[in-house]
């Protein structure tokens, strides 16, 4: 499964919006929408922030 698909699906599972895990990771809606589509490949950095805002292990994107 590809970062975006992860992150989507986990996304969705916590019953989160792009609109709301966008603000909560401190990124656009539009960078967002365009890693869940596969479009962008988010920095480490990136990655850390939506994982706090998930509230997952890091470890668990990087995979």
């Amino acid at each position: 499964m590809c970062i975006g698909n992860l992150i989507r699906t986990l996304r969705k599972k916590k019953g989160l919006k792009q609109v709301d895990l966008a603000k909560m990771a401190g990124i656009s809606v539009q960078y967002l929408c365009k890693i869940e589509m596969g479009r962008n490949l988010p920095s480490r950095k990136t990655l850390y922030k939506i994982a706090k805002a998930l509230d997952i292990d890091y470890s668990l994107l990087i995979k």
